[in-house]
Order: C-alpha cells, then structure tokens, then sequence
C-alpha cells in the first residue's frame, strides 16, 4: 500500500456493494481500500488491534451494533478518525443524527460515483459533508432557530429510531427484521419501547405518529 494514498476502511454488511466502492475508490490515485468489515464489531476490533486507516466509509444498518453506536465507539478508540456515512436512508431523516453522532458527512447509496469520490475527499481534508439541500436545511434551521418539533423522539436509541423510521415508511414488523437481520421478537420489543417512550397507546397510534414525522421530517 502506498503511504501517498489515503487509507479508507469501508463497513457495510452487504459484501457486493462493499466490492463496488472498493473498485470505485481504487480507481483513485489519491486513495485505496485497505480494510473491509461486515459488522461494527468487526469494524472496531480491527481498529483496536492497530490498522491505520485515514477515513472510515460506514452505513447506519448493520446486523450487530446500529452504525450510530459503531459511531461513538470508534471515536472512543481513535477520537480523530473521521467517518462518513454512506446509506440507503433518506438523509432528510437521517444526517442530523448521523451527524450527533460524530459522523462527518452524509452521502446516499442513490447518488453517482463522483459524488462519494467527492465526499470523501472533502472529509480527509477536514469538512463535513453534506449534499446542498441539507445544507441549506441545517443552515435555515440554525439561522431560524427553529426546534425540532418532537423533542421526544431524541430519547429513543438508534435502533428505536430506525425501526421508527421503518415503520413511518410503510414496513411491517416481519419486513423490519428482514431489513435489519433482527428477529421479530427484538423488532416488537422495539415498538413497545417506541409507543412507551413517545406516550403512544397503541400500534395505530404509533404508526399515525410515524407516518406523520416522516412527512415532516422530509
């Protein structure tokens, strides 16, 4: 490996797409895929035991610990290492909290190569990365000072707020724990918790609330 080249480890639990962005990445003078990893765990053993890496390219659903948690946890072992999210989800409801988390930019699976080429770049450099609605987004808000209107959904843990997010999008539980390589039992302890913490009363309930904060939230 060339010490000119950045160093990226990618974390994704779907290995073709992880391939696709190593290719895409390797076509790059300035940068190289050292370091690939399944699950969060995997992620942040490999860093405990001394691989180098530059930048960390991550998603948010993993099948072990949610990508939020994987998040904080890599700050813990390497404070300064930068990581940027790159999901399937929408990042009007997503890069906010990625963002809390102590991601440094947000890019969807959806958009073209150039676009994570670019994104990576402007992390290693020291930015955050955003796409420009949601940066005009954020900058409104701030310059507004406008509050998130449901304060409550901060209480929810990440995995309560995706299996939130998932539900506003119209999926069911059996669909839920497909899409997170969960068991139905872990997605309706979810939902309990949910309607618990959001003083929902009852399954409709919750899923009225979650299909209205979708639409607020994009």
């Amino acid at each position: 490996m060339s010490a000119l080249k950045a160093q990226i480890m990618l974390v994704d639990d779907h290995a073709m797409l992880r391939h696709g962005m190593a290719m895409l990445i390797n076509l790059e003078p300035d940068m190289e895929v050292f370091a690939e990893a399944g699950d969060g765990e995997e992620a942040l053993a490999a860093l405990k035991t001394g691989h180098h890496a530059d930048i960390v390219l991550m998603d948010v659903s993993l099948k072990t610990l949610s990508g939020f948690e994987v998040i904080k946890n890599i700050h813990v072992v390497m404070p300064a290492l930068p990581v940027l999210v790159v999901s399937m989800h929408d990042e009007g409801v997503y890069a906010e909290r990625a963002l809390r988390a102590g991601a440094r930019g947000y890019v969807m699976k959806q958009e073209p190569g150039d676009v994570l080429i670019t994104a990576v770049r402007e992390v290693l450099r020291g930015n955050i990365y955003l796409s420009k609605p949601m940066r005009d987004r954020l900058l409104n808000r701030v310059a507004t000072g406008h509050s998130e209107p449901e304060p409550l959904i901060n209480s929810l843990t990440p995995s309560e707020f995706e299996v939130l997010h998932l539900i506003g999008s119209g999926h069911s539980s059996q669909e839920i724990a497909r899409l997170l390589s969960r068991s139905i039992k872990t997605i309706e302890t979810h939902r309990f918790n949910i309607r618990t913490k959001l003083n929902l009363k009852d399954g409709a309930d919750l899923i009225r609330y979650a299909t209205h904060w979708i639409s607020e939230a994009q």
